[in-house]
């Protein structure tokens, strides 16, 4: 039996909805602004289809995940197929001179690392991680838009 655990952090990006959405939806650059990410590869011949490969403290984790749905400019929602469960979605708010990123990611801690580990700690260094991925991510689009 495992625990869910959910979390939703999000960013302002003074950049246009087309350019944060380009960069965001290009998956295998993922590894740039996620810290804890270290590769993303899109299978050739299911291109809905990508591999994870995510390491932190000595951990290491792998997981396929599903592309479930898409609408430019708006969503990408995903969910594991194998490996590590774990499901979400970035949503992309069109502010005009800027866009708004959220992401929501949902991902099953099982029972026995449940119990070794204190859930709400766990939560908070996930979830401040994430904020910071968003942050470089944010920080990525804005020298994207320089050049």
């Amino acid at each position: 039996m495992a625990d869910w655990l959910e979390h939703s952090v999000q960013v302002e990006v003074e950049a246009p909805i087309d350019l944060v959405w380009g960069l965001w939806s290009d998956l295998e650059q993922m590894p740039k602004w996620m810290k804890w990410i270290d590769s993303v590869k899109i299978l050739p011949d299911n291109p809905e289809i990508s591999l994870w490969k995510l390491s932190t403290g000595g951990l290491e984790f792998t997981w396929k995940s599903r592309i479930l749905k898409v609408v430019p400019n708006q969503i990408i929602q995903w969910e594991s197929v194998d490996g590590l469960p774990n499901q979400g979605a970035i949503r992309f708010y069109d502010r005009h001179s800027s866009s708004i990123v959220k992401m929501t990611i949902s991902y099953a801690i099982p029972g026995l690392l449940g119990k070794i580990m204190d859930n709400l700690f766990l939560g908070r260094a996930v979830e401040s991680t994430i904020q910071a991925d968003l942050e470089r991510f944010k920080e990525y689009a804005l020298n994207a838009k320089a050049n």
